[in-house]
């Protein structure tokens, strides 16, 4: 695959217009593209931010206007031509040609598709009322609605105790309500940070919060007596809800780029540039991308805010630059507000990684833990811990080995 820069005065069609996709507008922008960006977004919402959602939104913190990224003033200040509220529907990787639903189609000389992920959800419970998945904008609209429609005591169930079921569980507890979650792993998030990390956790869950583990949801009933009716096990075990919400994770935006000539294998399958094909780059949660920097040589796809936005600047540089670009330099990170506390991971470590616990955790719940591939120092997660973990970051970046991570000490 060969890739020409593109002319200061070509034509890029930006497919999905949430943060990645605006934040690539922006960039090509500032690195002085000067051509056409046409911009979709199959929300008629203008770009706005995702984890505000399931936090400073939620909570009544932030009004929706402050979630938005780009309004109508900013997106003619980037001079971008909008279609929004029109999703693709088809797309051909040899002539770089977007279908949109209303038929529109656009061509451009480079194509950035950047349309994410869209939630796992339970089969049957789509339309269902009271039944809840935090996404988009419209639904955490619909979220706060019905949780400002509870009184004290009021009963909310959450299907799966990660990160976002979590900071919805803590929005509840809140507000007083009744909270029980159900998670189908022995231990909450251990894929993501092991089992004995995960168990750690867990403790930061307040003992009033009923949770269940290693339990499987098989539907949701009508009931007598309760808003959103019955979480059925497949233990047979029922338990009551006014309110539901399912956060079983996400799933890549792919179903549209069916025949595209792409290779769809976990998202888009792109390079160290992000290149998926000639003229054609992937960004965001729906890439699938070769990750090389700080000694990883791996393929690899990454649902984390700022890896987007580390995305969308590269995908800038090899547009403008094509094989002349250098390849992707990232250090992931993420963070969730849940109990009081902000966790955050810095790096990408996974539950096959063996931790190290540098801080034990503390009277106020608070502790650092390093994560290792081997030998390879592979991350760092804290718990209301920042600074500490902040002053690892050099040596991710570096690709250091875990003595020399211990050897910094917390």
């Amino acid at each position: 695959m060969s890739n020409e820069a593109i002319r200061a005065d070509g034509s890029i069609v930006i497919v999905g217009a949430s943060l990645g996709g605006l934040r690539t507008a922006e960039a090509l922008r500032r690195d002085g593209f000067e051509g056409s960006i046409t911009l979709v977004g199959d929300e008629a919402h203008p770009p706005y931010d995702r984890p505000p959602l399931s936090k400073q939104m939620l909570s009544g913190a932030w009004e929706r206007e402050k979630v938005i990224l780009g309004d109508s003033t900013k997106l003619a200040e980037l001079h971008l031509t909008v279609h929004l509220g029109q999703a693709a529907t088809a797309f051909d990787a040899s002539s770089r040609t977007v279908t949109l639903t209303d038929g529109t189609m656009l061509t451009g000389d480079a194509v950035v598709i950047a349309t994410g992920c869209a939630l796992r959800r339970l089969p049957g419970t789509e339309t269902m009322p009271h039944v809840h998945g935090v996404r988009t904008l419209d639904d955490a609209d619909a979220l706060k609605a019905d949780l400002d429609a509870l009184a004290p005591g009021a009963k909310v169930v959450l299907i799966g105790a990660g990160f976002i079921g979590q900071e919805v569980a803590t929005e509840a507890r809140r507000r007083e309500l009744d909270v029980t979650i159900l998670e189908g792993l022995d231990v909450p998030l251990s894929p993501i940070v092991g089992p004995k990390v995960g168990a750690m956790l867990r403790g930061l869950i307040p003992s009033e919060v009923k949770l269940h583990t290693g339990v499987k949801v098989v539907g949701i009933e009508a009931a007598e007596g309760v808003r959103a009716g019955e979480v059925v096990l497949e233990s047979g075990e029922r338990f009551e809800a006014d309110l539901i919400v399912v956060g079983i994770g996400v799933t890549p935006n792919v179903g549209w780029l069916e025949g595209s000539g792409l290779t769809i294998e976990n998202g888009i399958v792109c390079d160290e540039r992000l290149f998926a094909a000639e003229g054609v780059l992937a960004i965001g949660d729906i890439a699938n991308f070769r990750w090389t920097s700080g000694g990883h040589d791996e393929q690899i796809r990454i649902e984390h805010w700022q890896v987007a936005v580390d995305h969308a600047t590269q995908a800038s540089r090899s547009i403008l630059e094509g094989d002349d670009a250098a390849s992707l330099d990232l250090l992931p990170y993420f963070w969730s507000d849940v109990w009081g506390k902000k966790i955050q991971v810095l790096g990408h470590p996974t539950g096959a990684h063996e931790a190290t616990v540098m801080l034990e955790p503390d009277e106020m719940g608070r502790f650092l833990v390093l994560f290792a591939e081997g030998d390879t120092f592979s991350g760092v997660l804290g718990v209301s811990r920042p600074a500490q973990l902040m002053g690892y970051r050099t040596l991710l970046l570096a690709g250091a080995t875990i003595a020399e991570a211990k050897s910094l000490g917390a």
